[in-house]
């Protein structure tokens, strides 16, 4: 298998190539495309089957949940419970952007896509394309970086075929993603308005402080 390299329109992207995107997922594909940081695997989270591709793929350890790209933040009411007034602040703020926040999942994630946590790990992306599948397929996507572990991320499609060309169907090329750093994760499990950052990305640890002082 070679991948199959899409060019889609970074900025616009058109809807006819957006709707073979989600119908490659639909058939249960791991898809790379862009996002506001790195290249990202995207699956349907609830196709366990795809899921499980991920995790192969990556050779990722299974107790690690999978991050997931949603279109808003109404999005993340439907996929989370006990959202409170940190979460609340934190994605008004940040969203659309490069902040990962941990949640506790609802009921509709399957087990599988938490690694048994109990928690999801959600951001609403700016990347235009990434949206625009999230939107047409109805369901979030997930986002772990697109590359074999141990290797670079990928900020552009040539890094992706190199690396997993063998292995995946379909590379989107929507040239260059915005940023070289990762996202922000900030751990909100906890509930009571606790939070703990566990990675320090392209939002600055004092940002997101500052926010959740106010």
């Amino acid at each position: 298998m070679t991948a199959e390299i899409l060019r889609i329109d970074p900025d616009e992207p058109e809807p006819t190539l957006i709707d073979y995107v989600v119908k490659s997922l639909n058939g249960g594909s791991v898809v790379a495309l862009p996002t506001d940081t790195f290249y990202g695997l995207a699956v349907d989270p609830v196709n366990l089957q795809a899921v499980d591709r991920i995790y192969d793929l990556k050779n990722r350890a299974r107790h690690k949940p999978l991050s997931l790209l949603i279109g808003d933040v109404a999005h993340a009411y439907e996929l989370a419970r006990n959202l409170d007034t940190a979460f609340d602040r934190l994605a008004e703020r940040f969203w659309p952007g490069p902040l990962t926040l941990i949640v506790k999942a609802g009921s509709k994630l399957p087990l599988r896509v938490t690694a048994n946590t109990g928690n999801v790990a959600l951001r609403v992306p700016e990347a235009e394309i990434a949206r625009a599948v999230v939107q047409k397929l109805g369901l979030p996507i997930t986002a772990t970086s697109a590359n074999l572990h141990g290797m670079p991320e990928c900020t552009y499609a040539n890094c992706v075929r190199e690396q997993l060309g063998e292995k995946i169907p379909l590379i989107v090329d929507g040239g260059p993603t915005a940023r070289a750093v990762p996202t922000t994760i900030v751990d909100l499990s906890g509930g009571g308005n606790s939070w703990m950052i566990l990675r320090e990305g392209a939002i600055p640890t004092h940002e997101i402080a500052l926010c959740l002082s106010r």
